[in-house]
């Protein structure tokens, strides 16, 4: 059996599910992976991966998605291009990570394609959206990168095709402790923006994270530090808790190793505001930056104890029986139509 792994190289959600998938499924399969995304930062090890442009988001140094920026590194010919240009038809199977490249080739040559992703879980209604859904942005995540059967991931299993999160084996082996400090992971904020606000908390030692930081500094009561996959792991290991935007994985992840947890939605990200609404029904305080309570927000967060479960986890191998029951299910149903028509 051949498939294609495709990856959205945007955020390292994508990618850190990968990491424990794809060791599972390449000893049944033969496997080749293809990543897409223009802000793309992280690599998959030991990996050889096939490279496409892709489609993604861009944002701006105050944390919101920068429309302008989006549109502008658009590029839809590069991209019907790589569609068309991809060899689909040797593949008996396609799995996409919200990777739009991959999945439009798959379901426009029709390819048996799995959706593997967060993104996924949307497709259910029972998802917990913000209080006024955008039709737009909804009609982004069904279509973004189409399949023709979902597995999504979410902090709760909403409905019958979602799955816990998956958490990454270096997360598994972490040794959590209470530190003296909190660690900041903020992404579409500029890293000098960041350190400035939470300068004013002098009572509490700062590690922020930007992918924006090209060498590590720091001054008085706050370090910044690039994004760098082994630092971030050992602060998460032993920090207080954590502030970080919306992410599903970030957020997943603290709340597994028992960490106090605040999320900062980006603005205009409505995937976020989603997951935002989920988090805040699991007890997580959810903060904006633009809010004027945000300084009272983060003296409460110091001063709380974590009190946020997740009650179930999925598991990579049982993940990938999974996947390959679907794929053999749905196929089965295309050859009883074929042997129909």
């Amino acid at each position: 059996m051949k498939i294609l792994y495709g990856i959205q190289g945007t955020g390292h959600g994508h990618i850190s599910r990968a990491r424990e998938i794809l060791p599972e499924l390449s000893g049944l399969a033969d496997v080749d992976v293809l990543m897409s995304g223009t802000n793309c930062r992280m690599i998959l090890d030991g990996q050889k991966v096939s490279l496409r442009r892709g489609l993604s988001l861009s944002y701006d140094s105050n944390g919101g998605v920068s429309y302008l920026k989006t549109t502008l590194q658009l590029s839809p010919i590069r991209f019907l291009k790589d569609v068309q240009s991809l060899n689909i038809k040797q593949y008996d199977l396609v799995i996409s990570d919200f990777e739009p490249v991959s999945s439009w080739a798959a379901v426009k040559s029709g390819v048996t394609c799995i959706g593997l992703s967060h993104q996924a879980a949307f497709l259910s209604d029972r998802v917990p959206r913000p209080p006024s859904p955008s039709p737009l942005a909804e009609q982004i995540l069904r279509r973004f990168a189409p399949c023709h059967k979902p597995i999504g991931f979410h902090f709760l299993k909403y409905d019958r095709f979602i799955e816990g999160p998956v958490i990454r084996s270096e997360i598994r082996q972490l040794i959590p402790r209470q530190g003296d400090y909190m660690t900041v992971y903020l992404p579409a904020y500029d890293h000098t923006v960041l350190a400035t606000l939470f300068s004013g908390f002098k009572q509490t030692r700062w590690e922020i994270f930007s992918p924006d930081c090209e060498a590590a500094y720091t001054k008085h009561n706050i370090a910044v530090r690039p994004v760098d996959n082994e630092s971030f792991l050992k602060s998460l290991e032993s920090c207080t808790g954590v502030i970080t935007s919306a992410g599903f994985e970030t957020s997943a992840e603290a709340i597994y190793l028992g960490k106090k947890l605040m999320v900062v939605p980006i603005k205009n990200q409505y995937e976020q505001l989603c997951n935002a609404e989920a988090l805040k029904k699991l007890g997580v305080p959810i903060a904006s930056v633009s809010d004027g309570r945000f300084s009272e927000k983060i003296q409460e967060l110091l001063i709380s104890t974590p009190d946020h479960r997740i009650p179930e986890f999925a598991d990579a191998k049982c993940l990938v029986q999974r996947i390959l029951r679907l794929a053999a299910t749905h196929t089965a149903g295309k050859r009883s139509l074929a042997a129909m028509a």
